[in-house]
């Protein structure tokens, strides 16, 4: 039985420690829960185990925002203190605090 735990938490902002972007975690896998052909799209030298933490993040980078989903052995924390702009962050968090967002529910 596996039994991970995910190094980095909802609302952390984490930088890729290969490529030039950053994001906020807001959703976590406890190990790989993609596509296949998106697993076998990584390159086989660079390509990441599957059973560790794999993150959702809403990711920046200098040209576009998007959502990247990243293996917990390629990222590292970012204690930058910068804001991450992306623009859905209002959808799941509030305002950054302490160089974390808190997660933002809405009651119905």
């Amino acid at each position: 039985m596996l039994k991970a735990r995910a190094r980095y938490h909802l609302g952390q902002i984490v930088r890729h420690r290969k490529h030039p972007f950053r994001g906020v975690v807001f959703d976590v896998d406890a190990e790989f829960n993609n596509t296949e052909e998106w697993y076998q799209a990584i390159p086989e030298d660079v390509r990441p185990v599957k059973d560790q933490p794999y993150y959702h993040l809403l990711a920046e980078n200098d040209q576009s925002y998007y959502v990247a989903y990243v293996s917990e052995q390629n990222l590292i924390a970012d204690y930058s203190g910068q804001p991450v702009d992306h623009p859905d962050l209002e959808d799941f968090f509030g305002d950054i605090e302490d160089g974390t967002y808190p997660l933002q529910f809405q009651m119905n």
